[in-house]
């Protein structure tokens, strides 16, 4: 990459990224109807940025990465209600007790919630990581799927959390405007939180050495590479932050239940998958404009097309996957390198080009 190439792409970087901050703190403001379906997108993003972690710059496509949103969820719930009550009351069927939280008992909970949420899915993420990371491709991928679905067929049945009825959690206490507002800012703070993170931590030897494992395993091993090693820390970061949004999701809705909510693996376990791969799998702005342009596209499909918002959004995969299988951003370097300050050997693309025709 040219100097100048270099120059480009750092300004358009920081123009992004001054964009969206001056979007995430103006967007509530501007738009208070749509308070929630912006939370949503910020939780959407960092879907895709967490899933690109594994998928995309390490190559283990996992369709179990739901499994640390709903367990973040439950984790934080039974934080908060175990400051103050015992759970299993708090959750019994029959309403063995009154519910009642001060202010201080509600926040003190959620913090503790909250980071608990984070820590906790890291550790689910290092010992699920010492099962799965034997497998590889489609396997790894089948398996991950299995880990998820079980999750939430195994809390689905723990009467100690609630079971299959799901958890009521702590009410805010607070108006409804400034919870709605509070919680907005909490989707905001970590999705940046997550995209700062990962652009630090792509900027080191840490990007190399995953993408080295995604290109070829084997040689990176031969290397000297603990890939074990760096598979289990990039699948905790991943989990960090996926139980840090299911915390904060679970408590921005106001009850939490295993399948739909928690552990929603056909619709928001996917949606992660998807969303990386349109906006350009393995960049970090790519699952950026993939999660935005898709909310934005199952937002309005789902107002304007009821009924065929699933076809809508099949037919979107499809274009994809049949048009960009690099996603937007890799179909766009490779329409416009220039853009990009990718230096394409003149010689090379003639060659190419005249290998494409003789194709065709």
């Amino acid at each position: 990459m040219t100097a100048i190439g270099k120059k480009r792409r750092s300004t358009f970087s920081i123009l992004g990224q001054l964009a969206i901050l001056v979007f995430g703190v103006a967007a509530p403001f501007l738009f208070p109807a749509y308070t929630f379906q912006i939370a949503m997108l910020w939780i959407m993003i960092l879907f895709a940025l967490t899933w690109d972690i594994m998928g995309g710059q390490m190559g283990y496509n996992s369709l179990g990465n739901i499994l640390f949103f709903g367990a973040g969820m439950y984790i934080s719930a039974v934080v908060q209600i175990a400051i103050v009550y015992d759970v299993a009351e708090y959750t019994a069927a029959f309403g063995a007790i009154k519910i009642d939280f001060t202010t201080a008992q509600y926040f003190t909970g959620f913090a503790l919630g909250v980071i608990m949420a984070g820590l906790g899915c890291a550790i689910f993420a290092a010992i699920f990581g010492s099962m799965v990371f034997g497998l590889r491709g489609p396997y790894f991928a089948i398996g991950t799927l299995g880990v998820a679905l079980a999750a939430g067929e195994l809390v689905g049945g723990w009467d100690y959390v609630g079971g299959g009825s799901g958890i009521s959690m702590p009410v805010y206490p607070g108006d409804v405007q400034p919870r709605a507002l509070f919680f907005y800012f909490l989707c905001f703070i970590s999705a940046i939180a997550t995209f700062m993170f990962l652009k630090w931590v792509y900027s080191g030897r840490f990007k190399t050495t995953i993408n080295a494992i995604r290109d070829d395993e084997e040689k990176a091993e031969a290397m000297g590479i603990h890939t074990t090693r760096y598979k289990v820390v990039a699948w905790g970061i991943a989990a960090f932050f996926l139980g840090i949004s299911g915390a904060i999701f679970g408590n921005m809705i106001g009850f939490i239940e295993p399948l739909e909510v928690a552990f929603p693996t056909i619709t928001l376990g996917i949606f992660m998958v998807v969303m990386s791969l349109l906006g350009g799998k393995g960049t970090l702005w790519g699952p950026v404009l993939g999660a935005t342009l898709f909310h934005l596209f199952k937002e309005v499909t789902w107002i304007y097309l009821l009924g065929w918002q699933w076809v809508a959004l099949g037919t979107l995969i499809i274009v994809n996957v049949v048009f960009f299988q690099q996603g937007i951003l890799g179909w766009a370097q490779d329409k416009w390198p220039e853009w990009f300050g990718i230096v394409v050997d003149e010689k090379m693309s003639a060659e190419q080009e005249t290998a494409r025709e003789a194709a065709q």
